[in-house]
């Protein structure tokens, strides 16, 4: 398998045009082209249909292309496998982590987890969750840490358990001391969202009647937090994911309809690093008990 064609077309999946993926490799179209005709001769597949000047993936390129991804994550890691044999150090324990529980899990667990074991690097990745999936299927990474469940469904999840939502709001807040919030406390109240691509808002969006229009809408749990430790209105948030730096200062009051957000971490390690990814899985589960109560 000629291994240019292989990229060629995994940058045509990902960039959606010809032209683009030509241009990550430094090609012209018409070379490019041929790349791809070549490796749909090599195994007898059409993978894009022509519309024009247009590439839509068939149904077998869209099969081939979670296997393409690996193939390439492999070849990919090899100059890693031999540097790290021809210096003879630990290669670094690759963790990725939803930006919603980072601050308030995923931190932690690295603090604790590199206290006991210093002679282990690590190196951390934190993205949105709508950007896991496709690191993901690149494979560069030991240990990922999100909400459940991600659309990816080679790798089952090792659950860390349910958070609860609560309504977060500032310490000095007149709804802070309730015992308990529903629509009808929030009516004067500044909603402060999550935007409609994350899993939390559409669980709220599909599950709660009677909410405020939000006031504003951010992208990041963690941007939420700040601007309802300032005041400035009420958020969705449970304990897991509140970032210890802010939780003195904000209270979370019970919903008055339990509603949960399922957390998990998925181990894809490699072998150099697989005691160190199941470390680091138990110490996760751990925080997660330890917070969510």
């Amino acid at each position: 398998m000629n291994i240019r064609s292989l990229r060629i077309f995994v940058y045509v999946m990902e960039e959606g045009t010809l032209a683009r993926a030509a241009e990550r490799m430094h090609l012209s179209q018409s070379a490019a082209s041929r790349q791809l005709v070549l490796l749909e001769q090599e195994f007898d597949v059409t993978l894009f249909s022509r519309a024009q000047k247009r590439l839509i993936p068939t149904p077998e390129a869209e099969k081939f292309y979670p296997e393409a991804l690996s193939l390439l994550a492999q070849i990919d890691e090899l100059p890693g496998v031999f540097g790290q044999m021809r210096k003879d150090v630990r290669p670094p324990l690759r963790i990725v982590s939803q930006t919603r529980i980072a601050n308030g899990l995923v931190l932690p667990s690295i603090a604790e987890f590199t206290t006991a074991h210093p002679d282990q690097p690590v190196k951390l990745e934190i993205m949105l969750r709508r950007d896991l999936a496709r690191r993901i299927m690149h494979q560069k990474f030991d240990v990922c840490v999100s909400a459940l469940p991600l659309p990816v469904e080679k790798l089952e999840p090792i659950p860390l358990g349910a958070a609860t939502l609560c309504i977060a709001v500032a310490r000095n807040h007149p709804l802070a001391a309730r015992p308990v919030l529903g629509p009808r406390d929030l009516g004067n109240v500044p909603y402060i969202a999550l935007d409609e691509t994350t899993v939390l808002r559409r669980l709220i969006d599909r599950e709660v009647l009677g909410l405020p229009k939000p006031a504003c809408e951010v992208s990041v749990g963690n941007a939420a937090y700040r601007l309802v430790h300032q005041g400035l209105g009420f958020a969705f948030a449970d304990p897991v994911s509140l970032d210890p730096e802010l939780a003195d200062g904000i209270a979370l009051v019970p919903w008055e309809r339990k509603l949960t957000i399922d957390f998990g971490y998925f181990v894809a390690g490699r072998k150099e690093t697989e005691h160190a990814s199941h470390t680091l899985g138990r110490i996760l589960q751990r925080q997660f008990r330890l917070k969510s109560g």
